[in-house]
């Protein structure tokens, strides 16, 4: 009888791979056997040539979501005399593990209607899942991945799950979270000393009574602790973001259901399998005017970020609450996401009113993701739950390398073995506690996976949390270290998402990086070939006065474009409500003494001090509010656009501010201004394609979360007969920075 090895690569652990394999061989009355190992899963099956044809065909079109195969290679065998049967096996130990670990998955529909139905021993219980669903990163301590290597180890089995889990044709066999009320953890409402106020279901409806009153509540989530208030409440939106730190920067809204959702956003067909995906990010959507959720929750944004209960606490939660309610990570502002308890209680405190969580360990903590979905596809703005730490496969041999990202947004990047893992979402290094969670998850990275860096690579910027660990770990292993210049990471990036080794074109737009010249970047043309980098083109340099407040001040940023334009003089009308006299002459003093003014070629500071001219934002706000502004001020209004001045590879903006002034002068509103501004980007795009002359252009950097700007550049490089590359499974912004550095090292070994 014929028999044939199936080794399979992808994420086949912990998403029902090996029960649905079972099934399959069952079908077609295949004897043989299954088994998990640290590379993956094998199957030997036995039967007629017809079946394990029909078989290999099988495994390749229906084995269901989230399961994703890579890769799968047939060998035939010897046969097994008297095989009898089909087996799943135990899963095989002392392998080092390749970097492939199922994500976290939301709520599927089977577990969502037990949870729903009265008659089932699961209804209303908030840990249900099973192997479509459910945790798993936030839970797993070690590969293969088995129950006594989760933080559900402490759950021992009652007698009907233990049943569960062991009948193969059983959704829930070998489901390594699975529990239910007998067994498994439990709810509770506490004060912020500890105290418990309620447990089960009473706890519940506590919480939602008093999230209907305008309490805050710390929820432990999925990855980490979560602040909810009423959407609905102006009151307790405002009360969220006093105790948070946030001025104004979006919250995101979870909704009870789809309807509840339809009714404050629209959503497209292609939206709408996203918030029904396994992965359910938040979406960026487009709201509806007379929706119920306030507008203090997202001011003066036209979108919104939403999405539905991804646990069935969550689901539960908003059943009884009856209303959206903000969902935004446990932290103060430029802290990292609290996931442990006492810590929580700790870092929590004095923001939450009360404290909804239980006794199921989160091993590390993940955030939400965020996507929008644009005219060509999805656009990833924070890659976590969901989608990390799937692994990319870049193609690159060589040693092993460990990136540790940028300062802002940060991720942590592991290439081993030709495939590279990235973290989930750690967020910005500013605070003792981000910088904490850096090094713990460059740690746990690094056990997990049994790796062995042999190469760090980092950025160019010394005073970077990422830099000083990156030193210190290379001192410690005696590896070299790779420092990658931030904007070259950028392109690299987007390169390696791609496949893409060169040469392309690489257009890098963001706030600031430190540039090889020791200025600040962030309008680039460069050339990427291999593992090098040349710097074609830039954006003219203007001084930034006051160098970081600039970032959250746009009216400094354009203090310093108009001296590097017109020199010294009167501040223009259109200044003449951000500063007084005695701050303007402070900046001119600045400025022409170069004192703590560095010079930018940055795109974001440009995006900032147009917005300040054009009355949006000028005096503060969160980092990109002023950019953004601008880009919801333009809408879809088409205009002609502003122009430049080249000289030297460098990109003059003068005319530019010259067109903004005169058009202020006339009387024309924002949205023209923003418009032209858009426009002459485009065009800028397109001067440094064609001065490029290559084939390939790539789009990264923060600014190419830009929608419209995006949309523009892509729009005038096409007509123009460029083959454009965007980010799609990674963000444009800095948390792709480390996918690009360990990529620059991966090739730099590799002498390409």
């Amino acid at each position: 009888m014929p028999r044939r090895r199936f080794q399979v690569r992808g994420v086949v652990q912990g998403v029902g791979f090996r029960p649905a394999v079972y099934r399959l061989a069952l079908a077609r009355s295949l004897t043989g056997v299954v088994w998990n190992h640290a590379q993956g899963v094998t199957v030997e099956a036995q039967g007629t040539e017809a079946k394990l044809a029909d078989f290999e065909r099988a495994l390749r079109e229906e084995i269901p979501a989230p399961a994703r195969i890579q890769s799968l290679v047939v060998e035939a065998m010897a046969e097994v005399p008297g095989e009898a049967d089909f087996r799943i096996r135990v899963s095989g130990q002392g392998e080092a593990p390749r970097p492939v670990v199922p994500p976290d998955l939301a709520l599927c529909e089977a577990c969502a209607a037990e949870v729903d139905t009265p008659a089932e021993r699961r209804h209303r219980y908030p840990f249900t899942n099973c192997t479509r669903c459910g945790p798993r990163y936030t839970i797993i301590e070690g590969l293969p991945y088995d129950r006594p290597r989760t933080a559900m180890k402490a759950f021992p089995l009652c007698p009907d799950c233990a049943r569960e889990y062991a009948d193969p044709l059983d959704r829930r066999f070998h489901a390594q979270p699975m529990a239910c009320p007998a067994c498994g953890p439990r709810l509770a409402l506490q004060a912020g000393d500890g105290t418990v106020r309620a447990e089960g279901e009473a706890a519940l409806a506590a919480a939602a009574e008093a999230l209907g009153q305008g309490a805050v509540l710390a929820l432990k989530g999925l990855g980490g602790y979560q602040l909810l208030v009423d959407a609905t409440s102006a009151e307790a939106v405002d009360r969220l973001r006093q105790r948070k730190r946030r001025e104004a920067k979006p919250f995101a809204v979870m909704f009870p259901d789809r309807t509840s959702l339809l009714r404050d956003c629209e959503a497209s067909p292609e939206e709408d399998a996203w918030l029904a995906s396994p992965e359910a990010p938040i979406l960026l959507l487009r709201r509806r005017s007379g929706g119920a959720v306030v507008a203090a929750v997202a001011p003066g944004n036209p979108r919104l970020g939403a999405f539905l209960p991804n646990t069935p606490l969550h689901r539960l939660l908003l059943a009884s609450a009856g209303r959206p309610l903000v969902c935004t990570s446990g932290n103060l502002s430029d802290e990292p996401m609290a996931f442990e308890d006492d810590e929580a209680r700790r870092r929590l405190g004095s923001l939450a009113d009360l404290f909804l969580g239980h006794d199921r360990p989160i091993t590390r903590p993940v955030d939400d993701s965020v996507l929008r979905v644009d005219i060509d596809g999805p656009t990833m703005l924070r890659r976590a739950r969901g989608f990390a730490p799937l692994a990319v496969p870049l193609g690159l041999g060589g040693p092993c390398v460990l990136a540790l990202g940028a300062h802002q947004k940060n991720t942590v990047a592991l290439l081993k073995g030709g495939e590279l893992v990235m973290s989930q979402h750690l967020g910005d290094l500013t605070s003792l506690e981000g910088s904490d969670l850096l090094a713990r998850t460059v740690t746990d990275l690094l056990a997990f996976f049994g790796a062995r860096p042999e190469l760090l690579a980092c950025d160019l910027h010394p005073d970077y949390a990422s830099t000083r660990l990156a030193e210190r770990l290379a001192a410690e292993w005696q590896v070299p270290l790779v420092r990658v210049q931030h904007h070259h990471a950028h392109g690299a990036a987007c390169a390696a998402e791609h496949g893409l080794t060169g040469p392309v074109l690489a257009l890098t737009w963001d706030g600031t990086g430190l540039g090889s010249d020791g200025t600040l970047w962030g309008g680039e043309a460069l050339r990427l070939e291999g593992a090098a980098c040349t710097r074609l083109g830039h954006l003219k340099p203007f001084p930034l006065p006051g160098g970081a407040a600039a970032v959250k001040q746009p009216r400094r940023s354009a203090a310093g474009l108009l001296w590097a334009v017109r020199g010294a003089g009167a501040p223009p009308s259109a200044l003449a409500d951000a500063f007084d006299g005695a701050e303007w002459a402070q900046l001119q003093s600045l400025l022409a003494g170069g004192f703590n003014s560095p010079l930018t070629s940055s795109l974001g500071r440009l995006f900032d001090a147009v917005a300040a001219l054009a009355g949006l934002h000028a005096r503060g706000g969160f980092e990109g509010q002023a950019a953004m502004a601008l880009e919801f001020a333009a809408g879809e209004r088409v205009e002609a656009p502003y122009g430049w001045d080249f000289r030297d590879g460098s990109a003059d903006p003068a005319p530019l501010v010259e067109g903004v002034l005169a058009d202020l002068a006339a009387g024309r509103d924002a949205g023209f201004i923003a418009a032209r501004f858009h426009a002459a980007l485009a065009e800028l795009a397109l001067a440094w394609a064609q001065q490029a002359g290559l084939p390939d252009v790539l789009l990264s950097g923060g600014c190419f979360q830009n929608a419209l700007l995006t949309a523009r550049v892509q729009e005038k490089l096409a007509g123009a007969g460029f083959r454009i590359h965007r980010h799609r499974a990674f963000p444009p912004n800095d948390g792709g920075i480390s996918l690009g550095q360990a990529a620059v090292a991966g090739l730099t070994t590799a002498g390409r």
